[in-house]
């Protein structure tokens, strides 16, 4: 689903508001979240997951055209881990992680 269906799927699922105003909503939240994992914080969605940032090592790679070593800066990627309900919801009401 693309940041423009999930707008209009508001939209229409509540009438009572404008357009712009689900736009902004979403917008909102997206700019949140991302402001977060930038601070380095981590965002919690109960049963959606989690967002957080996790770091990388630096390393040693190779350039694939030349095969010389080459440097791989340390850095920050963000990383997601589904929630228990959400891991059910995909598998057909079944989480594979249950113990």
């Amino acid at each position: 689903m693309l940041k423009s269906q999930l707008i209009e799927k508001l939209a229409a699922e509540n009438a009572h508001l404008r357009h712009e105003d689900v736009e902004k909503v979403v917008n909102v939240i997206l700019s949140e979240i991302g402001e977060a994992l930038a601070r380095g914080d981590r965002v919690e969605l109960r049963g959606f997951g989690a967002f957080s940032v996790r770091k990388r090592d630096a390393r040693k790679g190779r350039n694939p055209r030349t095969g010389e070593p080459v440097k791989v800066p340390a850095k920050a990627v963000p990383f997601f881990k589904a929630g228990k309900e959400l891991r059910a919801r995909v598998n057909g009401g079944n989480d594979p992680e249950a113990r």
